[in-house]
């Protein structure tokens, strides 16, 4: 089927390479419109500096370019996408809109209404897979049943991937630029973060790399890095993680060619012990991802029902732990730097997402949702499957979560993942005249050798605002109607 004009709409794939939809839509139109919107369906819940719709900005202005260079165009629109989208498309003539997948409940409830709206007149909606290698009921057990245990999900999309490598190829696009669309007239500027109604964030004081060309310099920075991946990965204070999350949840890399290069890696005998470790996060992406469209309830419900019976703490007390803990102020250094990195930067590393978490919810009592959404307004990279599965595996209430029984030590975790403190001295810099086997527990240092550093407690720095001994007694006895539940 050869269509005269259509629209790809992009979305959480703000690259003009390797893109499923964009691929598909110049081989089967003549004229290739391109879009993206500001769609203030979302933008309005945000706070008004928020560093996500910095990068979206910086980001949408190279990928203009990259399009501009291929002798196309990118019309940016701040509107409701529901109804901005077959508004569009009606001006434009367009015959049929493309996109890829989206896979949160919201996009696919907002992705049908368009859908609806362009069948209504006679258009097409074409959607594609691109944010995940495999999606929705791809990977299944013998059984023809969605996995509910990661790795033996991992084993079958590591088998699935080997026996179909085609699912790895790349989505050429230069071949067929010549069918982009130029531009209606002078291309329109893009519209300014004012004109959306935002301010500056503190983006580029932080040096994140935007667009395209920044996922790749981060992916070219971490190659020689991966193979160290296994064992740096969990030390906060090491340069460690390959730092791509937010270009992942942006689409400003193809996962596709992630995936390859590493595969590519290890077949060669490279990447060391790092190399697997790594690959096996990416396929966490898809498992999450996976969870979500086969369980939308997770969203609001713990993933095993039985959990949703426990009682967690209320009131005015509670609501103050989960200030403190918001404003990394719980007495508990390892966990209140991870906060004050959260909130300055809004990037956290993947071990001490761990350990805030269990500390929310198993020292502080305070439900999981709580948490998730604070993380779901703060994080850079918030994507819902995978900061919803991270939460209910801290939680134990989602798919292969950690049993309930075990709790972090947040003194121990502080010493073996942060052993000299200088991850905590980064973002707490009150304490960095502890020694280093006395930052991690500042309430146990004699109040002489206190006072000889000038450190006061809560002054300085807050006394513990819960004992992490009796916290878990407690939560072992709360977690108990978990099993009263499933055995009534």
């Amino acid at each position: 089927m050869t269509l005269t004009t259509s629209l790809v709409w992009f979305r959480r794939d703000l690259r003009a390479f390797d893109h499923a939809a964009l691929h598909h839509a110049l081989r089967q139109s003549q004229a290739v419109h391109c879009v993206f919107v500001y769609d203030s369906a979302i933008l309005d819940s945000l706070p008004r500096r928020d560093r996500r719709v910095d990068f979206i900005h910086a980001s949408l202005a190279e990928l203009a370019s990259e399009l501009h260079q291929l002798g196309g165009d990118l019309i940016v629109l701040h509107d409701d996408a529901a109804t901005a989208i077959p508004r569009l498309a009606a001006e434009l003539k367009a015959d049929a809109v493309f996109a890829n997948h989206d896979y949160e409940p919201q996009a696919i409830a907002r992705d049908a209404m368009v859908a609806d709206a362009l069948t209504a007149h006679a258009r097409l909606w074409f959607s594609f897979k691109d944010q995940v290698i495999f999606e929705k009921d791809e990977v299944l057990t013998l059984s023809g049943k969605p996995y509910t245990v990661y790795t033996p999900y991992k084993n079958a999309w590591l088998k699935k991937m080997r026996a179909d490598p085609s699912c790895l190829a790349p989505y050429d696009i230069e071949p067929h630029a010549a069918r982009l669309a130029p531009p209606r007239g002078k291309p329109a500027a893009l519209p300014a973060l004012e004109e959306l109604g935002f301010e500056p964030s503190n983006l580029a004081e932080l040096a994140i790399p935007t667009g395209m060309s920044g996922g790749a310099r981060l992916f070219e920075d971490f190659l020689p890095r991966v193979e160290k991946y296994d064992v740096a990965r969990d030390f906060p204070a090491l340069k460690g993680p390959s730092y791509l999350s937010l270009h992942l949840r942006f689409g400003t890399v193809s996962l596709r060619y992630l995936v390859r290069t590493i595969i590519d890696l290890m077949e060669r005998g490279g990447g060391g012990g790092g190399a697997p470790v790594w690959l096996a996060e990416l396929i966490w992406r898809d498992f999450y991802a996976m969870i979500l469209v086969q369980n939308p309830q997770v969203e609001h419900a713990a993933f095993k029902p039985a959990y949703d019976a426990i009682a967690w703490e209320t009131g005015a007390l509670a609501d103050e732990a989960f200030a403190a803990w918001c404003a990394g102020r719980t007495g508990y250094p390892l966990v209140d730097a991870a906060m004050a990195q959260l909130n300055q930067t809004g990037y956290m590393h993947n071990r001490l997402r761990m350990v805030t978490a269990c500390f929310l919810i198993k020292d502080l009592g305070i439900d999981w949702r709580r948490g998730e959404a604070y993380f779901a307004l703060h994080l850079n990279d918030f994507d819902l499957a995978s900061n919803n599965g991270g939460w209910q595996w801290a939680s134990s209430s989602g798919c292969d979560a950690q049993p309930y029984f075990r709790i972090f030590n947040p003194i121990t975790q502080s010493e073996k993942f942060d052993a000299s403190g200088r991850f905590i001295r980064r973002y707490l810099p009150q304490l960095k005249a502890l020694a280093d086997k006395e930052i991690h527990a500042p309430w146990l240092v004699p109040r002489m050798l206190l006072d000889q550093k000038n450190i006061v407690l809560g002054r300085d720095y807050p006394a513990p605002i819960v004992q992490h001994d009796e916290a878990r007694k407690e939560t072992l006895a709360r977690y108990e109607v978990v099993k009263v539940v499933k055995n009534a």
